[in-house]
């Protein structure tokens, strides 16, 4: 019974990232599940299902009022009345599953939790036990609607990975701009891009200027400039004006298609992982059906003439409805539905109880930088002057109120300034210039300064963040750097990490190496790459990967091109709140608040989901054991096999939900 609804967690993502590859490439059916059980797979949490239960209860309650509360005689002595009053409480509940043990012994799949459960209920009947056949199949539904539920609430609506794609192009055609799909595009046509649009296609960009941001694309955390001539990629968003792009590549053959189809290929890649308990159901049906068998006709070889093959035929159907794993149904989807409600409530999602599991037990995080270590916002970092420092910072403010580049932005939300700018123009490619309270400012780079032979300090050649230089009546003032800040608690979530039992912290960024360097630094990461693609951040994980086989890894991302690593990961985590919806799609663990030190809470709550999870299996299993004895030996009957599975299925939810009221830092 177990192991098909746990497999549903495991094998429900890549089925998901599958059913993206057929919308990719129509036609192409190469995909496939990882088990037979997914072909069967029967809704067990819809609506339907729940009205059915409830009817299979309504007449099951009605039934056992009947016979043991009203003591009803026309109900009690009429067998054929209690026949059919069973039946039609049984129909709803029990030919879904009926229909399963029978799909799957056409497919030659006899011992399994579906062929169990049917010889046991219609041996109920069989034994004119009614009203137990009709409980057990009951409760064994009822755990498989929690089980959905947990699972549907986990991943909750996941869209099509191509969402996130451009979904239309604004093309000049016949001297008139129309909108089309990016597919429909030709080499060669002219694109034009609004402000805060994505660009369609890759293609040169033909407008003398443009600011793009490219954090989701390549990791850069940086706003990138790019002049007259340059190649611009689809998905850069376009910061400033209206911009004009020569496409040089159809959208299939794109840097954001050659992306996406990364993802799909990694996904394909990832093997579902099998917990323990499908490994325990695989041995437990067999030997409970064998032990059956046996016990039917074993006790002829011993007891002669006063064998009794109805007799010993009852014990082993009773056996059989003993055997069913009602609590365990029930325990177990039980156990991580709690460890998942109270992941929600501390801000992380996880899409299948498998991942909780995972998250138990990680060797090695590796992590991108912008966005999920730092801020993904730039911010003033530091300011060098030797004149008085407000009004430096008042001073250069007021000539960057004159550009919509974000780092001047930046400057101008720090440093608020009344003071006006006046005669401000622009030195292409190096700042601006203009006039303060009467003084000449230069605001930009090193080369602007260079143009107008002002010298400055050469240890500013070595700064690693982003800098603006400043110049005051042709002589150098001072300068500004600006940075992505790091997260305040990126620090913390390594020593947590590493408390929870993280043997290993990496850093793979898009960005420049000695910014990645510095923020690992830091922060106390072991090993850190920057300038890396994506296809680079696929190669080090590959690597790393290969040099640990037995070690679990997982990657904590935000942006586009950390969706092939995401889903290459054993766990691919993903910082939500901000982070594209390529990254959320494609992670198994989505870190709602952006707080990396969330990484190691979801470790915690693994760890104690497992606990909880081991403490219910050992339970159910210990007193299904014991009933099982009393059952071979004719002491228990299917009532008490029923109720003795009740209590320990309300032991376990009382355990499970311990985990809802603990506290997780």
């Amino acid at each position: 019974m177990i192991h098909q609804d746990i497999d549903k967690t495991v094998d429900h993502k890549n089925c998901d990232h599958n059913h993206h590859k057929e919308h990719k490439h129509e036609g192409n059916t190469n995909h496939n599940h990882s088990h037979n059980h997914d072909d069967h797979d029967h809704d067990h949490g819809g609506e339907n299902t729940n009205l059915f239960v409830g009817f299979s209860l309504l007449f099951l309650f009605v039934g056992l009022a009947l016979t043991h509360l009203v003591k009803a005689e026309w109900f009690i002595t009429n067998q054929n009345l209690q026949l059919i009053w069973y039946i039609v409480a049984y129909l709803p509940v029990g030919v879904p599953v009926l229909k399963e043990a029978g799909q799957l012994l056409l497919k030659k799949d006899f011992f399994n939790e579906f062929s169990l459960m049917a010889i046991a209920t219609i041996g109920a009947f069989f034994l004119k036990e009614y009203a137990e056949g009709v409980a057990v199949m009951i409760f064994y539904t009822i755990g498989e609607i929690f089980q959905g539920n947990a699972v549907t609430k986990a991943k909750g609506n996941i869209k099509a990975l191509l969402d996130i794609r451009p979904n239309e192009a604004t093309v000049l055609r016949n001297n008139e701009y129309v909108i089309v799909n990016p597919e429909e595009v030709s080499i060669g046509e002219i694109v034009q891009v609004k402000v805060g649009e994505k660009v369609p296609l890759d293609g040169e960009l033909i407008t003398t200027k443009g600011s793009f941001n490219t954090s989701a694309l390549t990791g850069e955390s940086k706003p990138s400039t790019y002049e007259q001539g340059e190649t611009v990629l689809t998905g850069m968003i376009n910061l400033q004006n209206v911009i004009e792009v020569k496409t040089t590549k159809r959208y299939q053959d794109s840097s954001l298609a050659k992306i996406l189809e990364m993802v799909q290929e990694a996904s394909t890649r990832k093997a579902p992982t099998e917990l323990y308990i499908r490994k325990f159901a695989k041995i437990y049906t067999p030997i409970v059906f064998f032990l059956a068998v046996v016990l039917t006709f074993i006790p002829y070889f011993f007891l002669g003439n006063e064998y009794i093959f109805a007799q010993w035929l009852e014990r082993a159907l009773v056996f059989l409805v003993i055997s069913c794993p009602c609590a365990l149904v029930i325990s177990v989807p039980l156990g991580y539905f709690g460890g998942i409600g109270a992941a929600s409530r501390n801000g992380i999602l996880f899409k299948g109880s498998n991942f909780l599991e995972l998250m138990a037990k990680l060797d090695i995080v590796v992590m991108d930088k912008t966005g999920t270590l730092t801020e993904g916002v730039f911010k003033v970092q530091k300011v060098e002057t030797d004149f008085e420092k407000d009004n430096f910072v008042q001073t250069v403010s007021a000539i960057e109120k004159q550009s919509t580049h974000p780092i001047a932005k930046a400057i101008v939300d720090a440093y608020p300034t009344n003071k006006i700018a006046e005669e401000v123009h622009e030195i292409s490619g190096k700042g601006l210039m203009g006039k303060v309270d009467n003084q000449v400012i230069l605001v930009g780079n090193t080369a602007l300064l260079k143009q107008f032979d002002i010298t400055y300090p050469t240890e500013i050649d070595h700064v690693v963040e982003s800098i603006v230089v400043v110049a005051l009546n042709n002589k150098y003032a001072g300068y500004i750097t600006i940075a992505d800040q790091i997260k305040v608690d990126a620090k913390d979530a390594i020593v947590l990490m590493k408390a929870m039992g993280v043997h290993k912290t990496v850093v793979l960024s898009g960005d420049k190496d000695t910014i990645t360097q510095k923020v690992a630094q830091q922060i106390n990461i072991d090993y850190a790459m920057g300038g890396l693609l994506p296809e680079g951040k696929v190669e080090q994980v590959e690597k790393l990967k290969k040099e640990n086989p037995t070690k679990s890894l997982a990657f904590v991302g935000d942006g586009i091109n950390d969706a092939p690593v995401l889903a290459l990961s054993d766990v691919g985590i993903a910082m939500g709140g901000l982070g594209s919806d390529a990254a959320i799609e494609t992670a198994d663990v989505v870190i709602q608040t952006d707080q990396p030190s969330k990484i190691a809470t979801a470790m915690h709550i693994g760890q104690e989901t497992r606990k909880i999870v081991i403490q219910n299996i050992a339970l159910a299993l210990v007193v299904k054991i014991i009933v099982l004895i009393l059952g071979a030996g004719g002491i228990a009957t299917m009532w008490e096999a029923v109720f003795a599975d009740v209590g320990v299925a309300l032991l376990a939810i009382l355990n499970a939900v311990r985990i809802q009221k603990m506290k997780f830092k």
